[in-house]
């Protein structure tokens, strides 16, 4: 495979998505992002909502509540299925060329695979809480929570079908603070290294 591949991984707030897209953008080639869910939900027959939901996140808040969620006799889950035709779009998104991908286990499914700069993007929880007020608007919960939350479940996912710890820096080769730096100074930094 001789695409170079980009994938972004992120805490929730942190701007790792818009990165990605900026970034993608610099380099004049194709973000996959919500494309994504569109592809998984085409392939595996589910609902786009329905991905949307449950592609990026554990069932359960933790991950035990995961391991035993929704399975068959045999042990399966309809999140499995997810994740084996996520891989699969993910392996084909690859080979069909040059891209950068955001989350979805991208950089440990292409570990490997392909020619790829794996990117981790976090920020402090000031910033972060700011940005999904700004992003999203306010909602019940207060942010912090929120952050809390998403990122619990993302970590989840991520250790239950990686067997590895995310955000931990050994697991990338660039890790970004963009509350620090900034979300045009990491989109730059990224297209860069590229």
């Amino acid at each position: 495979m001789k695409n170079r591949i980009i994938t972004i991984s992120r805490e929730f707030g942190s701007g790792g998505r818009t990165i990605g897209k900026m970034t993608a953008e610099k380099l004049g080639i194709p973000c996959y992002d919500a494309e994504l869910i569109e592809k998984i939900a085409e392939e595996s027959g589910f609902s786009k909502e329905y991905v949307a939901d449950r592609d990026e996140y554990a069932v359960g808040k933790g991950l035990l509540s995961h391991a035993f969620a929704d399975r068959d006799f045999y042990g399966h889950s309809y999140q499995d299925e997810l994740w084996t035709v996520q891989r699969r779009v993910i392996l084909e998104l690859a080979q069909k060329g040059s891209c950068v991908i955001v989350g979805r286990c991208a950089d440990y499914i292409l570990r490997g695979q392909a020619d790829c700069l794996q990117v981790f993007i976090h920020s402090d929880m000031e910033s972060r809480a700011k940005r999904i007020v700004e992003q999203y608007g306010e909602r019940e919960d207060s942010p912090e929570k929120r952050l809390k939350d998403k990122d619990k479940r993302r970590a989840a996912y991520y250790n239950f079908y990686t067997d590895m710890k995310w955000g931990d820096v050994h697991n990338y080769h660039l890790s970004l603070n963009s509350g620090a730096l900034g979300i045009h100074a990491c989109a730059e930094t990224i297209a860069n290294l590229y």
